[in-house]
């Protein structure tokens, strides 16, 4: 498979970027190329039963750091006529997507939900508590990620914008430019610049902000506390809390996509088969016999 280079890679998802993978706190989903929808893990609020959902271009699943050792999750999907559908723990109203419309890209954090419109507006639900739903005001944005209690907005002009509990210094992204992705963790953030190299703010107690020396990124995925990073030719970076082998990643090869859970990560092959280290208390690692599932891009 030809790999493009980090620019052409951030040039090509920069603009309303639709994941066919997401790991949550315990479960993982996969989106079919008949656009129905595959999920392993922890069921315990129903954030696994997608499997009558067709049509879907994009899927997000909710996290929530090790520490919250509860089986409440929920996953979100976006379907091809801009609609979106949820299932899973719902208790802050995180799942109450019907309405919605006109929507290109969706991110879910642990209690809360993010669509992108076309217009560059953002729509959130879910819990305020800390602000991280405070996103009315956006503009001109072309992607969204969503941790624990904050989110993160990327702006087309490449600036970044952030909402949301700030305890670690995890918003302070006022000075990042020339972004071309983010993602959102339990307290720290990652920005992806279109040269392939990669920035972190936030808490750092497992290294997972330890990224200025990577080179060559074309995607980016943040855990609970590790992050990992998609190079260019088809490796995987990684680095922060290790604790379930979850970011054991240095010999995946022809990866073409990565997703990072609370303590798991996922990585779709060129092929369109899944490879996943980490925790697999409740089968969310077990994605070996996967088959068919959507290339990004395509």
């Amino acid at each position: 498979m030809d790999f493009a280079s980090p620019k052409e890679a951030a040039l090509k998802v920069k603009r309303w970027p639709k994941d066919t993978i997401a790991a949550g706190h315990r479960h993982t989903v996969g989106l079919k190329s008949d656009g129905t929808l595959t999920a392993v893990g922890d069921n315990k609020s129903g954030q696994c039963d997608v499997s009558g959902w067709y049509d879907i271009v994009a899927v997000a699943a909710g996290n929530v750091h090790m520490a919250t050792n509860t089986g409440n999750a929920h996953t979100i999907g976006l379907k091809s006529d801009s609609t979106v559908v949820a299932v899973g723990w719902n208790k802050h109203d995180q799942c109450d997507v019907n309405d919605w419309r006109d929507i290109v890209a969706i991110a879910a954090g642990w209690r809360h939900t993010l669509g992108l419109k076309s217009d560059g507006t953002v729509v959130a639900v879910g819990r305020n508590n800390e602000g991280e739903c405070n996103v009315s005001g956006w503009r001109d944005m072309v992607a969204v990620g969503a941790g624990d209690w904050h989110t993160i907005g990327l702006k087309m002009d490449g600036t970044v914008t952030a909402v949301g509990n700030n305890r670690y210094r995890q918003c302070n992204v006022s000075s990042w430019c020339d972004m071309v992705a983010v993602g959102a963790g339990y307290l720290h953030t990652i920005g992806l610049k279109s040269n392939g190299t990669v920035t972190a703010v936030g808490l750092n107690k497992h290294g997972q902000c330890d990224v200025s020396g990577w080179r060559g990124i074309m995607a980016i995925a943040v855990g609970s506390n590790h992050t990992i990073g998609l190079k260019s030719d088809g490796t995987v970076a990684a680095v922060g809390w290790n604790e379930y082998g979850q970011c054991d990643v240095s010999n995946w090869r022809d990866i073409v996509a990565i997703a990072a859970g609370c303590a798991h990560t996922v990585g779709l092959k060129s092929d369109g088969t899944v490879v996943a280290v980490g925790h697999n208390e409740y089968g969310q690692c077990d994605v070996s016999g996967w088959r068919g599932i959507q290339l990004p891009g395509k």
